[in-house]
């Protein structure tokens, strides 16, 4: 076993800062593979991390786990101490890997309200990951979204903390392979059966949230732009997904967000990461920066004139690691010398470190058998979760009846299947899907190539795509043997004016009986990207004619079936009100196309609900379900001027192809020591099968501080086959109610609260009123036990 203590009272100062940085394992190899001599220049102290073998490069699996082995050989065999290194990696969507299979995209993910989905999925990138011999995923983004014109909302869960933290924690139990996901708030858990919190040894994955704090609610919309936000709504909702997933799942890393709050830049806020990430939500692992963020306090945030000071004030405020390279931090030490950053502060990062390479079984075994390496990715299993996360992810928003399609009626008929998003595999990719992120190297956006370093020959990185599943190839898959006509016309582009393509997309709807158009954007991080990291945008309605070419189509007469493929929160009134159908399929993945043709054609019920509210118009944000009292309305007629203040389709929306009926709903109140129970039941009184997404809302009646309307407190995802009835429990703990009070205490108050099951934010299915009964408790928000779910078949 590993003496850290030991170990690091035989450091030398260099040699624990560089296991506080991080080296580019792009410049550690030249023209014939991995390179001895940069080897020595760069690891001569060792490294903390290596930064992004498969999100950097065109390597295979294979080719992955061989560069990582001989990686971890020189520092294990030719540095003084021999410690190996943690490789970190991207999987917001999927390991940003090369074969590895691309789930969709966060916001997909949110949109299926599926637990048990996140944990199959995460646990897949796990196996992924640990076959190359990454352990440390920079995933995944628990920011709350509350401005849709940021780029980054696709990464996201959506825009409430409760939805956002439950995904996440399952999410998080996946990825670092603690625990099965039995925990209060699984369907069917076992409210006792707590997880284990340490990561597996030998097959864990270090899981990253990010980013800490308020990334989602930036000035304007702008990437890394300041965020004004109280200490309450701090808390409340954007540190709440980060506390479940510490508290429920044993998060082990963090990572700052580039932004600053009311002034404070996260990554040299001791506010932020020791009072309030460390303090309140009792925090131990490890706070990983950013890239560059530790010398954006000098460039960007201006609270730093060297790198030197960048450095300083960044470790005394608790960031443990520099990434993605050692650069600030190497400055340190005459800092540290001076007695102006004491060397313990520096030892206590060293620890934080060390203590995870210890746990993940690193010092032990740190290689990997590259032979095995490709049997994990692309396998049946791994694309067939990726067929099902992406149905599940499909919201529909409008239908006359026209979805589903039957298949049969389609026997000696055509349907078109038309728009720029029919049939391009690129476009089903998020910024964070392998090859779509790696364009930020290979994209020819600098001179030098791109905004990250590369390297040639065998490490080159693309583009790779990903065996994948268009619109288009999806439906005339399914529609083999039929006797259907499948014909297919582009339309035009996702940007631009050219209308070259209408006449023959409109001739080819006008000669068929149903069309399926897919439009949609391009996410990515590069400048023809219309969504994406660094790709904010001031108009939410389509890019370029899309929106005219659906109406183009729809003015044949023929029914138009609209499926939205973008990452973006859109505003789609134009685009539903020429269309007898309107699917939002998000950025699905590899089977996005699959899925998409699943939905339409009816084998699989769409079953996605909105993790976000749909605006009518960009100047109504923001616009988000939970607003606190007052905030949904306009005083004192209530509408704008010029339209209403409701968004379009709220929280929580999604339409069905069955119909289902609610009975029976019993609160029976709880106090503010115990909890309250909620039970419905759910009926499919319809014709087909179907999936209901079950919310409970609660809303307090009269509280000591202004509340939300009404807020999401606890969900179920439930299959019902025709004619089939599920009685649904919620147990709500009184801490799942609490919030900060007029003094700043974390408190339940006894009082009256209406609770909501069904439906979507607003409109409920049932309502029931209920007074909660005892003296104002005070808790903490590490305290906070998620609401158990149970589900039994009537």
């Amino acid at each position: 076993m590993t003496d850290i203590d030991a170990l690091i009272a035989d450091m030398t100062l260099a040699e624990k800062l560089a296991q506080l940085g991080c080296v580019w394992s792009t410049q550690l190899v030249d023209d014939s593979g991995f390179s001895d001599d940069a080897a020595r220049r760069l690891l001569r102290d060792g490294t903390g991390q290596v930064t992004r073998i498969a999100a950097s490069t065109g390597l295979r699996p294979q080719g992955l786990a061989v560069f990582a082995n001989e990686i971890q050989r020189f520092l294990v065999e030719e540095t003084r101490l021999g410690i190996p290194a943690i490789i970190h990696e991207e999987s917001v969507a999927g390991f940003c890997a090369r074969d590895a299979v691309q789930f969709p995209q966060g916001i997909g993910l949110g949109a299926t309200w599926d637990r048990e989905l996140l944990h199959e999925v995460a646990d897949h990138i796990r196996t992924e990951m640990v076959a190359v011999g990454a352990r440390q995923s920079l995933a995944p983004v628990l920011d709350i979204a509350r401005d849709p014109r940021w780029g980054r909302v696709e990464e996201t869960y959506g825009e409430d903390p409760v939805l956002a933290g439950e995904l996440g924690v399952a999410y998080v139990i996946g990825l670092q392979g603690s625990a099965e996901l039995r925990r209060p708030g699984a369907v069917e858990a076992d409210a006792d059966d707590q997880p284990t919190l340490q990561p597996r040894a030998r097959d864990g994955v270090i899981a990253t949230g990010k980013h800490f704090l308020g990334y989602g609610l930036p000035e304007g919309g702008r990437n890394h732009g300041p965020v004004q936000l109280g200490s309450r709504e701090l808390r409340e909702v954007f540190a709440e997904p980060f506390a479940a997933a510490i508290r429920d799942a044993g998060l082990s890393s963090v990572m700052n967000s580039y932004s600053s709050v009311d002034g404070l830049p996260c990554a040299g806020s001791a506010m932020i990461l020791i009072e309030l990430l460390r303090g309140e939500l009792e925090f131990t692992g490890t706070v990983v920066a950013d890239y560059f963020a530790v010398d954006l306090l000098r460039t960007f945030h201006r609270i730093a004139p060297t790198k030197g000071v960048a450095a300083a004030k960044a470790l005394l405020a608790g960031m443990d690691v520099e990434l993605p390279a050692l650069d600030c931090y190497a400055e340190l030490p005459p800092l540290v010398e001076a007695g102006i950053v004491p060397e313990q502060i520096v030892d206590a990062a060293v620890r934080r470190v060390l203590a995870q390479k210890v746990a993940l079984g690193l010092f032990e075994d740190p290689f990997v058998d590259s032979d095995v390496a490709p049997a994990a990715f692309g396998t049946p299993t791994g694309r067939a979760l990726a067929r099902r996360a992406a149905v599940e992810s499909i919201v529909l928003l409008t239908n006359d009846g026209t979805v589903p399609v039957d298949p049969a009626s389609l026997s000696g008929r055509t349907i078109a299947v038309i728009g720029p998003a029919a049939d391009d595999v690129r476009l089903l990719q998020g910024d964070y899907h392998y090859p779509t992120h790696l364009e930020i190297i290979y994209g020819g956006t600098t001179d030098d190539g791109g905004l990250l370093p590369q390297a040639g020959g065998a490490f080159a990185p693309g583009p790779h795509y990903p065996e994948s599943v268009t619109p288009l190839a999806g439906i005339a898959a399914a529609l083999e043997g039929t006797g259907a006509t499948v014909v297919h016309e582009r339309g035009c582009a996702t940007t631009g004016d050219d209308r070259s393509g209408f006449d023959a997309a409109v001739a080819a709807a006008a000669s068929a009986d149903v069309v399926v158009c897919c439009v949609g954007g391009r996410s990515g991080l590069v400048p023809d990207a219309t969504v994406g990291e660094a790709r904010d945008a001031v108009d939410l309605a389509l890019t370029g004619v899309q929106e005219e070419l659906v109406e183009a189509l729809a003015a044949t007469g023929t029914p138009v079936i609209t499926v939205v493929v973008s990452g973006r929160v859109h505003t789609l009134a134009r685009v539903e009100e020429a269309s007898a159908a309107t699917l939002l399929a998000w950025v699905p993945g590899q089977e996005g196309g699959a899925a998409i043709a699943d939905v339409v054609l009816g084998v699989e019920p769409p079953a996605g609900r909105l993790p976000v509210s749909l605006p009518r118009h960009v100047g109504q944000l923001p616009v988000h379900y939970n607003h606190r009292a007052g905030g949904g309305s306009s005083a004192f007629w209530g509408d704008y001027t010029d339209s209403p203040t409701s968004p379009l389709h709220p929280f929580g929306f999604g339409l069905s192809t069955t119909t289902v009926g609610w009975s029976d709903l019993v609160v029976e109140a709880g106090s503010t020591t115990e909890p309250t129970t909620a039970t419905v039941t759910v009926t499919n009184t319809g014709s087909r099968p179907g999936v209901e997404v079950v919310p409970l809302f609660a809303h307090d009646e009269s509280a000591s501080v202004a509340r939300p309307d009404r807020q999401l407190v606890g969900f179920a995802r439930v299959p019902l086959p025709v004619g089939e009835s599920r009685r649904i429990t919620f147990t709500v703990h009184p801490t799942r109610l609490a919030f900060f009070d007029d003094s700043f205490d974390f408190v339940c108050e006894p009082g009256a609260f209406r609770f909501e099951v069904g439906g979507w934010a607003g409109a409920p299915a049932r309502t029931a009123t209920v007074d909660l009964g005892g003296e104002v408790q005070e808790y903490r928000q590490v305290q906070v036990v998620a609401t158990a779910v149970h589900v039994d078949e009537r």
